[in-house]
């Protein structure tokens, strides 16, 4: 399931790019299929993997396991609303109302592994339902819209940002905290630490940043100043203990403190879109370039060989790595780069970002045709 995640999510983001540098369909439409089709069902078969780690339990059952296809089926709904506007209402609301469920069905299953973990959960299990709980309150904003025609506008933006900084943040911040360490080759003594102080934070900024963008703009500045510093002691945290790591020319670890990097510039540029100095669909795309995409690649470059050869370690898990991590800097900074260009309005600063994740799928298909 999780290797052909990975190949729909790349062929959304190949397909969000085309869109984009073609003209082919709005800013919007390309937004909804990075997202909605590409990064969420992506996202899910990665908790799938991860949660029964973090509470010690065995895999999940076969009714669960199909899950992320499901959030997949929503996604292509709601991403051909925005491509088919004469079908719109009804296919967006059917995406929507399919993932709400999804999301709901994935909230249940974290919380009941949680309770029935042997000892404590392992503090990451928290970011995780917190970050399907934003998902499933920006769905419920999508399914609202039609009951308050008047708030559509705000509901949009609430949205919006629950999506990006709330389900995609905080289980990307959630899982970077462990698996930039693990990348490196070395524990960060302090990541359950930081996960266990910095969730509440977070949550509230991303909450904060959310309801003043829709609502009152004062609270954002608050939020994205309460989402900043989890995000920035973590970065500083890393250039304490992994400089040498981060600093390599191949590995996923330059990858992943890339993507860290894009994040916490883009949090800077979330305030200048507030002010209306960035426009909304530069600065969505911009977050999908700068941290997605050197996040994605970065951690599929570490768990994908686990994803096609489960079990004991081999010399061959070692050599695929090798393959996918190199120059994974020079592809990081390809898609931060474009990331920020496009944010600030240059939309065929695109094109680099393609040519980053036309050499990360050069790098991947000969690891994934010897599995």
């Amino acid at each position: 399931m999780l290797p052909f995640l990975v190949a729909a999510a790349v062929v959304a983001f190949a397909t969000a790019l085309a869109l984009i540098l073609t003209g082919g369909a709005s800013p919007a439409a390309a937004a909804h299929v990075a997202f909605a089709a590409g990064i969420l069902p992506l996202i899910f078969g990665a908790m799938m993997h991860f949660v029964p780690v973090l509470t010690r339990s065995g895999t999940p059952a076969a009714a669960m396991r199909r899950l992320p296809l499901a959030l997949l089926a929503a996604g292509v709904l709601a991403a051909l609303a925005f491509v088919q506007p004469a079908w719109f209402n009804p296919l967006v609301h059917a995406g929507a109302g399919l993932a709400f469920l999804a999301a709901l069905a994935m909230a249940a299953w974290i919380v009941r592994r949680g309770r029935a973990a042997l000892g404590a959960p392992h503090a990451g299990l928290h970011w995780y339902l917190a970050a399907v709980l934003c998902l499933a309150l920006a769905l419920a904003a999508v399914l609202a819209m039609p009951a308050l025609p008047a708030q559509r506008a705000a509901l949009r933006l609430f949205h919006l940002h629950l999506n990006t900084l709330g389900f995609i943040g905080l289980t990307a911040l959630g899982t970077l905290a462990v698996l930039l360490p693990t990348a490196a080759g070395r524990p960060d003594p302090d990541a359950a630490g930081w996960l266990r102080r910095m969730l509440a934070p977070a949550l509230t900024g991303v909450l904060l940043i959310a309801a003043g963008a829709a609502w009152w703009q004062p609270a954002a500045y608050l939020g994205a100043l309460l989402l900043f510093v989890p995000v920035a002691l973590l970065g500083t945290a890393w250039v304490a203990r992994f400089h040498a790591e981060m600093l390599r020319v191949h590995g996923a670890a330059p990858s992943l403190a890339l993507a860290l990097a894009g994040l916490l510039v883009l949090l800077s540029f979330g305030a200048l879109h507030a002010q209306r100095r960035l426009d909304g669909g530069d600065a969505v795309f911009g977050f999908f370039l700068a941290f997605l995409l050197p996040l994605v690649t970065g951690a599929v470059s570490q768990l994908l060989p686990i994803w096609l050869r489960p079990g004991v370690q081999t010399d061959w898990h070692r050599a695929a790595r090798v393959r996918l991590g190199r120059f994974a800097v020079l592809r990081g900074l390809t898609f931060v780069v474009a990331g920020w260009l496009v944010a600030f309005g240059w939309a065929p600063g695109a094109w680099l970002a393609l040519v980053g994740l036309a050499a990360f799928v050069a790098q991947a298909l000969p690891v994934a045709a010897k599995r």
